[in-house]
């Protein structure tokens, strides 16, 4: 059996939203899989019944506080120690469940990644990534995406192998094209940054790196499927990209790949580079939002991709 943990009392319109997308995701998981609902049971139980689902359709671990948004991150995870992510975490590190998902306190969510469940060892800094669409009707990959604004050129190397295993992995990528996001296609465009972590991504042998990648061709796949980029750069333009979505769908814009842009349908991005799968949703997540989270937890778990990191780290 493969459990699924998710945060219910986590996001802006929890616990409703977080266990609405949990009956949205019931008809989509594999029959093995079963979710494991963390939050305040009486709530729980009140929404699924004016869902009309049976609650013995999840397995529910009651909590009686939770981790707010305004919260300090490292202060509330340590003195909320009944919160649903807490728990969630406790759960995760020992194993009773396979992943953890929460569209709660993202700064709580990552004290619980580097303290419960710990980076793989080897792995100088873990970092978030995004799915963005492309022209080509394939996903790419963009890491980081806000995690850490500030990389040396080994840690984007780093990120260059991360995200070849999980495209591989989990977007079934075979022999994914690792880039580094540049101002210019020459080898000697960059920063000092930039400029070394080309040398050492060119050095590596266990991922298949094509050089440098303009912001222009991001979402175009013709070029790469894996973009490596520090956390300030990611989510500038990862930001940029949904402003776009918003401009475009209130102009009335509507096609597969705008669609693909919709955060809803990713649902949540996955911390790469520690010991367990974890993901995190946005905190405005609606149930289909929500939804999509789970399914994100489940493909990282079924992947068995925090062994394959594991073995690229050992090696």
């Amino acid at each position: 059996m493969l459990k699924i943990g998710v945060d219910a009392m986590g996001g802006d319109f929890a616990p409703e939203a977080a266990v609405k997308g949990a009956v949205m995701a019931l008809e989509a998981i594999a029959p093995e899989s079963r979710i494991v609902l963390f939050g305040d049971e009486a709530r729980i139980r009140s929404v699924l019944d004016a869902e009309g689902c049976p609650a013995d359709r999840f397995d529910i671990v009651a909590t009686t506080e939770v981790i707010e948004m305004g919260d300090h991150p490292a202060k509330a995870f340590q003195a909320k120690s009944d919160s649903s992510i807490t728990v969630g975490f406790g759960h995760l590190a020992k194993g009773a469940v396979d992943g953890f998902a929460s569209a709660g306190s993202t700064g709580a969510m990552m004290v619980g990644s580097m303290y419960a469940v710990k980076p793989i060892e080897g792995v100088i800094r873990p970092t978030i990534s995004s799915i963005v669409p492309t022209a080509a009707g394939r996903p790419a990959l963009l890491l980081d995406v806000g995690l850490n604004v500030d990389c040396k050129p080994e840690v984007l190397a780093q990120y260059g192998l991360i995200g070849s295993i999980y495209a591989e992995a989990v977007l079934g990528i075979e022999k994914p094209r690792v880039a580094i996001l540049n101002i210019g296609e020459e080898e000697a465009k960059g920063n000092a940054q930039t400029k070394a972590a080309h040398e050492l991504l060119k050095s590596d042998s266990r991922i298949h790196f094509v050089g440098n990648v303009e912001g222009s061709y991001i979402f175009t796949g013709k070029v790469a499927d894996v973009i490596v980029c520090d956390g300030f750069v990611g989510n500038t333009a990862l930001k940029m990209a949904e402003g776009l979505y918003r401009i475009n769908k209130a102009l009335g814009g509507s096609n597969p790949f705008w669609e693909a842009m919709n955060y809803e349908n990713v649902g949540g991005t996955p911390v790469l580079g520690i010991n367990a799968p974890v993901v995190i949703g946005h905190g405005c997540s609606s149930p289909k939002a929500i939804r999509s989270m789970i399914l994100t937890t489940e493909q990282c778990i079924r992947a068995d991709l925090t062994k394959r990191l594991r073995q690229a780290f050992e090696n």
